[in-house]
């Protein structure tokens, strides 16, 4: 089990690669995916991609207090906004479009419900003089 959770890992990773290049692909659940595949397939490959610029760039901080600033979880909610409507008129009957919605709602409700704001980042490097 541990060689699936590893090579499920090094996929999540490229995918989450692929995700900060191509428009579209979402990098944040692959690399949270990866992250989660290496936890239970090896510490030294945790403790690796913890180390990586990747992981500082787009998880150190949601991993390490389990919250995002507001614009984080606008930037998201806008990528994805497209992609749910056009799955919204792509869905050839009722049931799939309610299905959809109500995924839709259970998204917004958890980012802005369940995932805890953090104030953006002050600029702290102006001194007083």
């Amino acid at each position: 089990m541990k060689l699936f959770y590893i090579i499920t890992g090094f996929l999540c990773i490229g995918l989450g690669i692929l995700g900060a290049i191509l428009p579209g692909l979402p990098t944040t659940p692959f690399l949270l995916l990866a992250l989660f595949c290496f936890g239970k397939s090896s510490p030294r490959l945790q403790q690796w991609f913890m180390r990586t610029k990747m992981y500082q760039k787009y998880l150190k901080e949601y991993d390490e207090k389990r919250a995002m600033t507001m614009k984080q979880k606008v930037t998201i909610l806008l990528i994805s906004a497209p992609f749910c409507l056009v799955s919204f008129f792509a869905l050839p009957n009722i049931w799939g479009k309610l299905t959809l919605i109500a995924v839709i709602i259970c998204q917004y409700w958890y980012f802005f419900c369940k995932i805890a704001t953090i104030p953006p980042e002050t600029n702290n490097s102006r001194s007083n003089a």
